[in-house]
């Protein structure tokens, strides 16, 4: 990994450049399921509690949004390999990326559950804002909002196995 120095404000500060292993030569690092089996299933049972009583395309709407945020390509192929088997549409798909600009394809509800998952993935950038919350709160009940939350934090989870581990877009180990 390499870092630059930037001068700002008469102090310097690292920043870190991304450095990924690329996709196509790289081997996986570890098989997180084998080496930590414990933890691996318990990432499958929140995964599997935090679906409980959503509907099944929000589910991976949610999923595709926060693979697409963190850079997750094994991630994003699965779910939306997993989207289109369940019905959802290839201009959905598509948008999901810049589903702000394209609110248009999205009900009010699946948008409120997409920025909330835009504030929960981007956490450090500026917190989960009010105004953020309350609007998925006025979509969601609290049993929903809590699943919608758990799910949101699930999925961030998968994505950092899956890049930490190096898992290669395509293969859909699961």
């Amino acid at each position: 990994m390499t870092t630059t120095e930037i001068k700002t404000n008469d102090r310097t500060t690292a920043e870190a450049t991304t450095v990924r292993p690329n996709p196509t030569t790289a081997a996986p690092r570890l098989n997180f399921a084998k080496a930590a089996p414990k933890a691996f299933r318990a990432v499958i049972g929140l995964d599997a509690a935090a679906r409980e009583g959503l509907d099944p395309a929000l589910v991976e709407l949610v999923q595709i949004r926060a693979s697409h945020l963190n850079r997750c390509a094994y991630c994003l192929h699965m779910h939306t390999t997993d989207a289109r088997r369940a019905g959802e549409s290839e201009e959905r798909l598509h948008m999901v990326a810049l589903w702000r600009e394209a609110d248009h394809f999205f009900t009010d509800r699946e948008q409120s559950a997409l920025a909330l998952t835009d504030a929960v993935t981007r956490i450090g950038d500026a917190g989960v804002p009010d105004e953020v919350y309350d609007r998925a709160a006025a979509h969601f009940t609290e049993e929903e909002l809590a699943h919608l939350l758990a799910l949101i934090f699930t999925i961030n989870t998968w994505n950092r196995i899956a890049l930490s581990t190096a898992k290669r877009a395509g293969t859909d180990e699961r």
